[in-house]
């Protein structure tokens, strides 16, 4: 699992996914869900090192590359 010691560092996804860390948040609510149905949870933010769109997986899921 990364911590946010961690940020900066490529990083591999569960999926194998590889990525820069960006971020951890142990208490992130996605915006993107119904207000009446967030809830917070720990969560990774990665982006793919020669840019593109960042994704989110669980920190727990997580390992440097």
């Amino acid at each position: 699992m990364v911590t946010r010691a961690d940020i900066g560092r490529p990083v591999r996804d569960h999926a194998g996914r590889v990525g820069i860390l960006r971020d951890v948040i142990p208490d992130h609510e996605d915006p993107a869900e119904s207000p009446g149905e967030r809830r917070k949870r720990p969560t990774a933010f990665l982006w793919p090192e020669g840019g593109g769109r960042e994704w989110l997986v669980p920190p727990s899921g997580v390992r440097r590359a």
